[in-house]
């Protein structure tokens, strides 16, 4: 079967590529794995494990992703945050989006992906701005190429495509890594996305985190396809399944599909296969859909426990290197701790500087009002002898 995707007609569609064929556009039959839960290397014809070097520096990224989410989680119910999607056991799929692609990349987070943010190198102070209920998204999109949190599901897709559409046309050397959850990929928009990407044969990976439940929703209600990698071939790109918890195949899977749309070789979509280990936000209560048992058996595959072991016996990560390596997540933990437990500086005018370039005479108005009764003195209590 022939599928048709690749040359550039008019337009920008694409016209078929005979080079391209069914078989070499299915994921793997099973998610690709290079260390496993035991942390023990499992070596594969296709994908290479990473330099020591680089997956260390990973490692270094991933425990200091683990102390943020606990953190992030504490200063939720100290009230010093309105909400946090905790990332807790799937860190190491957002470590790996942020890791692979370069400085003139573009990354797309949802709302889980606060760490993917920092590590991509945002002020994390600046980052959790969202969460803490601000009223922007924190930091400059444009400044680090990184687009602001979405919490609608399925629409930072669109964006995506079309700054990877934009960079195309101006010929630039970028790449754009979209990530989304299981759940997105029954929206329209995720539809919409891919097919455009396909079509227009533009430089985006689509890495979708299965973590196996959209909110309460079980991934089996979600699809009856053979896995969400599958759905690629749809599209005319091809799919890839990895092992969402293992660090060194993320990086490796990611790493391909990278270089791939770099080149030209157009869009890519990954399933990451991981597990939300902890509850969907602070406002959820995950013992009313699922089971505890259900839960524990993720445990022995975290991606933390995993890489540790495996650079501990290739003599990469020692016991003053994981203390250093601690301290800087500590470190990193104080820094959010200090920085949102200052209130900050709040002016109301912000609910009217920054909805039009020129405010309109309603805004004005309100605005006029506000400060009114902001200016105005409270009237004594009226005391009656």
């Amino acid at each position: 079967m022939i599928i048709s995707i690749g040359n550039t007609m008019a337009h920008g569609a694409t016209s078929p590529r005979p080079d391209l064929i069914e078989a070499e556009m299915l994921p793997s039959a099973v998610p690709v794995q290079l260390v496993d839960p035991a942390g023990a290397h499992t070596p594969h014809d296709t994908y290479q494990l990473p330099a020591g070097d680089g997956l260390l520096d990973a490692y270094r990224k991933l425990v200091i992703g683990r102390r943020i989410n606990d953190q992030a989680n504490a200063l939720v119910r100290q009230g010093r945050m309105a909400v946090y999607p905790s990332s807790h056991g799937q860190e190491a799929c957002q470590v790996a989006a942020a890791v692979v692609i370069d400085r003139q990349d573009w990354l797309f987070p949802t709302y889980r992906d606060t760490v993917a943010v920092i590590t991509r190198g945002v002020d994390p102070l600046e980052v959790l701005t969202l969460l803490r209920g601000d009223w922007h998204s924190g930091y400059d999109p444009l400044e680090h190429r990184v687009a602001t949190q979405a919490t609608p599901l399925a629409t930072q897709l669109l964006h995506a495509v079309g700054v990877a559409h934009a960079a195309k046309l101006k010929g630039e050397d970028t790449v754009v890594l979209a990530l989304c959850g299981d759940g997105a990929t029954s929206e329209g928009d995720f539809h919409e996305a891919l097919n455009f990407a396909a079509v227009f044969h533009v430089p985006v990976v689509f890495l979708i985190q299965n973590n196996e439940y959209a909110i309460s929703v079980p991934l089996s209600s979600q699809t009856v396809a053979p896995s969400l990698a599958h759905k690629a071939i749809g599209y005319g790109m091809p799919g890839e399944r990895v092992d969402g918890n293992d660090l060194a195949a993320l990086l490796s899977v990611l790493g391909v599909a990278v270089e791939r749309a770099r080149e030209g070789g157009g869009p890519s979509l990954v399933e990451a296969h991981t597990y939300r280990m902890q509850a969907h936000t602070n406002a959820d209560d995950p013992s009313r859909y699922r089971s505890p048992d259900d839960v524990e058996k993720w445990i022995p595959k975290d991606p933390l426990s995993r890489m540790r072991i495996y650079l501990r016996e290739v003599k990469l990560l020692d016991d003053d290197g994981e203390t250093r390596i601690a301290a800087e997540a500590e470190e990193m933990a104080a820094t959010l701790r200090d920085g949102l437990n200052t209130d900050p500086v709040v002016d109301p005018e912000d609910l009217f500087n920054y909805v039009f370039t020129e405010k309109t005479s309603q805004l004005r108005e309100q605005a006029d009002l506000l400060r009114g009764e902001l200016s105005r003195e409270q009237p004594s209590e009226d005391v009656t002898p």
